[in-house]
C-alpha cells in the first residue's frame, strides 16, 4: 500500500465543509477530493477508505508532514468523527499535531521503514497501540514511540484542559476565598 507525504489539512478536509461548527458529522468529509468521484459522494472503490476491510479502522498510517498546512481544527474532527484513534506518520505540522491531541487522538511519530512495515499488514491482523508502554504492538515487530508525560497523562485519563484544571477545583476556591474578585487599594 502507497504511504502519502505531505497531507496537508485541505486534503484531510476541503475548505468548504468549514462552515459547519459541531465536531460530529464532519467523517463523511474526511479526504473528500479522493474519496469520492463527483459531489454526489459516489466513493471511488480504489481508494483505502472505500475498501470494506477498511471501514472500521482506527489507525491511520501516513506519510510524512502530516496535517500541514492551515491551522484548522476540524481536520482533526473529522480524523476522529470517522473513527481515528491514532495517526501514524513521519512528521506532523505542529498545529495540527496539537490539534489531534486536543481531541483525544494520538499522533505518533515513526520512521518510514516503521511505517512501511505496518502498512503492508492485512486487514485482518492485529495492532494494538499501549500508550501507557508506549509501544505499537504487531506481527511485524514492536515499536516504541515518544510523547510528552502530560500529553500521555491527559490522554490515559480522559482529560483536557479543563479537566486539568477541575482536578485543582479545591485549591481554586480556597485561593479565591483568600483574594478578593475585586480591586482594593
Amino acid at each position: 500500500m502507497r504511504i502519502r507525504d505531505s497531507i496537508d489539512t485541505d486534503q484531510i478536509l476541503p475548505k468548504q465543509f468549514l462552515k459547519l461548527i459541531d465536531k460530529k458529522g464532519f467523517g463523511k468529509y474526511l479526504m473528500y477530493a479522493w474519496r469520492y468521484l463527483d459531489d454526489k459522494y459516489t466513493e471511488d472503490p480504489d481508494f483505502v477508505f472505500n475498501r470494506p476491510e477498511y471501514r472500521k479502522a482506527s489507525i491511520l498510517i501516513s506519510g510524512d508532514n502530516f496535517g500541514a498546512g492551515s491551522s484548522r481544527e476540524h481536520a482533526a474532527w473529522a480524523l476522529d468523527d470517522y473513527g481515528f484513534k491514532v495517526v501514524i506518520a513521519g512528521s506532523f505540522g505542529d498545529i495540527h499535531y496539537n490539534n489531534e491531541l486536543n481531541n483525544g487522538m494520538l499522533p505518533i511519530v515513526q520512521p518510514r521503514d516503521v511505517r512501511e512495515k505496518l502498512a503492508q499488514l492485512q486487514p485482518t491482523d492485529q495492532v494494538t497501540v499501549d500508550l501507557e508502554k508506549q509501544k505499537i504492538i504487531s506481527p511485524v515487530g514492536e515499536f516504541t514511540f515518544e510523547i510528552d508525560s502530560e500529553w500521555k497523562h491527559k490522554l490515559l485519563n480522559g482529560l483536557d484542559d479543563i479537566g486539568i484544571s477541575l482536578q485543582y477545583e479545591d485549591l481554586i476556591a480556597a485561593y479565591e476565598k483568600q483574594r478578593p474578585a475585586y480591586w482594593q487599594e
